[in-house]
């Protein structure tokens, strides 16, 4: 008989947090952001006040010791190039508010940021059925180099692997919660 294996630390966090991105996912989908280019722009809007938001994290010295190649996981400078290529104004969203910079706080926002890349496979598929692809009002929905899945394996690995007490882990999964939570409020007032 084999003893069950205890789940890792991402697990957990996923475990912690499927219940609010299940419930922004439906939503975000319920909002149908891909039916016409205007839609689009709102949920550009949504990620630019998000991501803008996270930007400060991809410099910090602590994570970039954990993540060398932080900087290349801002996907800030994408969006102001699709927002950019889309050419119509976009509705004005409140500014995100800062995120925290503690390490275990900025990797649960992380985890929400990078994760989101995943679903954005689905989601670029969708952005060009009206016009926008990766390399023209879509880019920030572009595939890693190395492969979503890779990518997404090595961040989670990071999580896995960083040193972390109990208290430490509970404030990860409460940023995570506090980032899906975030992008919710920032999805309801670009579609209110």
């Amino acid at each position: 008989m084999s003893t069950p294996v205890p789940p890792t630390r991402s697990q957990r966090l996923k475990a912690a947090t499927t219940d609010l991105h299940d419930r922004l996912d439906a939503r975000i989908m319920a909002l149908d952001p891909f039916a016409a280019p205007e839609r689009y722009i709102r949920f550009l809007r949504v990620q630019q006040a998000f991501h803008d938001a996270l930007a400060p994290l991809h410099t910090e010295p602590a994570l970039r010791a954990l993540i060398p190649d932080l900087a290349e996981h801002d996907r800030s400078a994408a969006i102001a190039a699709d927002l950019r290529d889309v050419a119509l104004p976009p509705p004005a969203l409140p500014d995100a508010d800062p995120v925290p910079a503690d390490l275990p706080a900025a990797l649960g926002w992380l985890y929400v940021a990078e994760g989101s890349s995943l679903g954005a496979a689905f989601l670029i598929k969708a952005a060009q059925r009206i016009g926008f692809d990766s390399d023209h009002g879509a880019r920030h929905l572009a595939g890693h180099p190395d492969g979503r899945a890779a990518h997404w394996r090595r961040f989670t690995a990071v999580i896995d692997d960083a040193a972390m007490t109990d208290a430490e882990e509970a404030r990860m999964i409460d940023a995570a919660r506090a980032a899906f939570a975030r992008f919710r409020a920032l999805t309801e007032a670009a579609f209110a």
